[in-house]
This record gives structure tokens, sequence and C-alpha cells, in this order.
């Protein structure tokens, strides 16, 4: 998995059978160069046929050196790097060439899991839900529960690990909060030449200016009904708003913005959930998940609590919906992507 904070690669093993976790297995971070970051970041926003060779290969060897720090694998799950989403539109854009990984790696490898879901009329993402609910089935959860993901964007799944079985109705309720991680690194980069505000030490330093946070709120996606899922860069005035900020009022601001989106969306939880669980890199800012367990009335912890991992569960996701793809099993639904019917996604490509 390669997402749009573009940090790295990540890499997991995962033993299932596509409907059940029967067991975790080794990780890998391979993290991007700085140069190789450059090249991605000017990618973002291109679509296909648009000249990419560089890129393209920035992709492929990241990947295949990150798949060669584990072994054992029997299939391979491949997001690709997400350069363009614009579901009602154009579509969806995850640069990468599956045939050509599975190649190098010998291993048949399942790609291009997003296309099937935006051509039947589905938001085509998120699609880690499936996963969530076999998670919280593998904790022994008996109530509804949430899952946060907070990368780039921001991605919330609600599951009732009653159902049994992901696309069944009412099972899962998924879709892109609002910007996470994303605007936040663009602001660092863009003022301090760094690539994160780590461990929210400059926000902490700040102070909230309320009349752009509610400017942000008032944006029209804050009041679609889910599912509705958000290109990296769709929020690109949360930068013009903080603009006159200074640099610690204005990392305080975007991560109220962060957290704020979260409340949000917690309000279309179909049912009350006994806790939410954070995944990505958002989890590891004190400021954002102080804010968080400050504006909601559920617990707020990290997956760790429960014993996931939630710097590889992205990763983990994307084996899971390899096996699934491999089986023949849905990998979104009504719920989850918005899509019509239960559909199965992913391309596989076997090597020569």
């Amino acid at each position: 998995m390669s997402g749009t904070s573009l940090d790295g690669v990540d890499v997991a093993m995962l033993h299932t059978d596509g409907e059940t976790i029967l067991g975790f297995g080794e990780c890998a971070y391979r993290p991007y160069s700085d140069a190789e970051r450059k090249v991605l970041r000017a990618a973002l926003g291109k679509w296909q046929g648009d000249v990419l060779d560089e890129a393209a290969r920035v992709v492929l060897d990241s990947h295949v050196q990150a798949l060669s720090r584990v072994s054992g694998a029997e299939i391979v799950g491949f997001h690709g790097q997400t350069l363009a989403h614009d579901p009602r539109g154009r579509g969806t854009h995850q640069l990468g060439d599956g045939a050509a990984l599975a190649e190098a790696l010998g291993l048949p490898v399942v790609w291009d899991f997003r296309s099937a879901d935006v051509a039947l009329g589905g938001e085509g993402a998120p699609l880690a839900p499936f996963f969530h609910w076999a998670c919280a089935r593998w904790m022994g959860a008996d109530r509804p529960v949430a899952f946060l993901n907070l990368g780039g964007v921001g991605n919330l799944t609600c599951v009732d690990p009653r159902a049994d079985r992901p696309e069944a109705s009412g099972a899962l309720l998924a879709f892109d909060t609002g910007p996470a991680n994303a605007p936040l690194n663009d602001l660092m980069q863009e003022r301090l030449g760094l690539d994160c505000d780590r461990d929210g030490a400059l926000a902490r330093k700040g102070k909230v200016e309320d009349g752009a946070l509610e400017l942000f709120l008032a944006e029209p996606y804050f009041r679609r009904m889910p599912p509705k899922s958000l290109d990296r860069d769709d929020f690109a005035l949360m930068l013009d708003l903080v603009r006159e900020l200074n640099d610690a009022d204005a990392a305080a601001t975007m991560t109220a913005m962060a957290a704020a989106a979260v409340m949000q969306g917690m309000e279309h939880c179909p049912q009350q959930v006994d806790r939410l669980l954070v995944t990505g890199g958002g989890r590891h800012n004190p400021v954002l998940m102080r804010m968080l367990r400050a504006g909601l009335d559920c617990p707020v912890e990290p997956v760790e609590a429960v014993g996931l991992d939630g710097d590889m569960l992205e990763a983990q996701a994307f084996a899971f919906l390899a096996v699934r793809v491999a089986r023949g099993l849905p990998t979104s639904a009504p719920g989850t992507t918005g899509v019509a019917a239960p559909v199965g996604g992913g391309r596989i490509s076997r090597p020569d």
C-alpha cells in the first residue's frame, strides 16, 4: 500500500481465506526518498494517457524493493499510487502496472481494485471496510464499532460485526470524512520544508482560528449523505483559509479541521458505536487525538488497543481483498461505496 501521504510503501503478510483473518505475518516499510517523493508530487492530479514514465518507474521499483523484504506470499494485492480520484467525472487513477509487478516478483498480482466499482456507479472508495468488518470479528466485537483511518484523507467505517458477511445490508457504512494529514503535510512542506507536523509539535503551540474552521465546515461536501469519497486535493482551499496565520496557528487550525470533519462524519453512523479505533499516521498526532476525544462521546483509541497494527492495516486490507478477488467474492457494496450492488473489483495478472 502506498497512500496519499506519499511517505512510502507498506507491505504486510496476511493469512486469510478472504472471509476470516487466520493470522498476521511479516511487515515491512520502504520509505520514498526526497527525490522520489518530488516525482510523485509532480504526478498528482494526472490521468491515464498523461506522460508518467518517471513516476511509474518509481512506483514499480519501490514496490519490488518493498516486497523483497518479506517472503512466502502466494498472491499479492497491489493498490498502486492514487494520482487522481473523480468518481462522478473522469473516474479514478491508481498509477501502477500489476502485470509488470507480477513478472518482477514471479507471483500472481491483484490490482486495479477501484475501476469496476466506479464503472458501476460507485465511489471507488473507501475499499478497506470489508477488512474492517473482518477485524471487528477477529477482535471478538459483539457490538457496533467504528474504524477511522487518518491518512492523507480521513475515512470512517461503521461496522456491525453481528452481520454474517460484509456485503450484507447494515453490516457496513463507510465514507471519506474529509482531509486529514495531506493538507497539513503540504503546509509543513511549503512553509518549513518538513514532511509533517511530527507529534503535533507545532499545532500544540498554536491557537485554532474559529473563523477559518467555520468556513471550512461550510463546504458542501459535509452536507452530502454517505457513501462519498474525496480526492487528495479536493480541499486545497484549506491552505488559503490559513494563509494569513502564523505557522503554529495555521497548523493548529488545520488539525482542528481534520478533527471537526470526523466529528461531522460520526453523526452519520446508523448506530451508537462502542468505540472509535484509529489507524493511519494521524493516530500518532496527540493534538489531533486529543481533539477527537474531546469532541466525541465514545472512547477514541489507536487500533493497537485491540491488538492491530495501525501502520500496516491498509496494506493488510489489500492482501485481504486480493484473496477475495481470487475467490470471486465482493470487495465493495452499497454501504461502502454507494455502488448499486455488491461487486468484486480487481484484475489478476500472472507471471508468464
